[in-house]
C-alpha cells in the first residue's frame, strides 16, 4: 500500500521517506566534509556551505512530512521472531535519538546563523531569523550544532549496524521490513 503499513512490511511511503532521508542526510554531511577541500573565500566553498544549509533545512522539512506519514501509516509491522524487551526498548530509544537529531541539528544550525546575523535561504526564499544578532551566543550554538552532527555519525552508524546485526546474525525481519521493493506497494 502507498501509505498504510501491512502486518509484515512498511508502506511504500514510509520506506521511500526512510531511504530519501538517508540520501539527504548523507548529502548534508558530504557538503560540509567536502567544504574542507575548497580554499577559504572560494566560490566553491561558499556554494558547499549554502548547499549544506539548504539540505539541512530540507531534512527539517522532510522530518515533519515523515512524522505525518508515520502517523497515517499505522502500527509498525511486527518483528518476527519478536525481540526481547530490552532490545526493543533500545530500538525505540535509538529511533527517538535519530528523530531528535533530524530536528535539533537543523534548528541549531538555523539558530546559529540567526545569532551570527547571517541570512538563511531555502530554495531562494529568505527565511526569518529565529532571533536577533548575538555574537556571544553564535559560537556556542555553532559548537553545539557541530557536536550534535558528530554524534550523528555514531547514531547513524549504530542504526545501520543494528539493522545488519538483525539481518545477518539474529535472522529476524527487521531490515527486510524497510527494504524497497519486495512487495512494498
Amino acid at each position: 500500500m502507498l501509505f498504510k503499513n501491512s502486518q509484515n512490511r512498511y508502506g511504500f511511503s514510509v520506506i521511500a521517506l526512510h531511504w530519501l532521508m538517508l540520501v539527504l542526510i548523507a548529502a548534508v554531511y558530504a557538503s560540509m566534509e567536502l567544504r574542507g577541500f575548497a580554499p577559504k573565500g572560494s566560490a566553491l566553498r561558499a556554494n558547499l556551505k549554502s548547499l549544506h544549509f539548504l539540505l539541512g533545512l530540507s531534512v527539517l522539512a522532510l522530518v515533519a512530512v515523515r512524522l505525518c506519514v508515520r502517523w497515517v501509516a499505522g502500527a509498525a509491522p511486527a518483528i518476527e521472531p519478536p525481540m526481547a524487551r530490552w532490545p526493543a526498548l533500545m530500538a525505540r530509544l535509538m529511533h527517538a535519538a535519530l528523530y531528535a537529531l533530524m530536528i535539533a541539528a537543523p534548528l541549531l544550525g538555523w539558530l546559529a546563523l540567526s545569532t551570527a546575523a547571517k541570512p538563511v535561504t531555502l530554495f531562494g526564499f529568505a527565511l526569518p531569523m529565529l532571533t536577533g544578532a548575538n555574537e556571544a551566543l553564535a559560537h556556542p550554538l555553532k559548537d553545539l550544532h557541530e557536536a550534535l552532527a558528530t554524534a550523528g555519525y555514531a547514531l547513524i552508524g549504530l542504526h545501520a549496524a543494528a539493522a545488519l546485526l538483525h539481518h545477518y546474525v539474529i535472522h529476524d525481519n527487521t531490515l527486510v521490513r524497510m527494504l524497497p521493493g519486495r512487495g512494498s506497494r
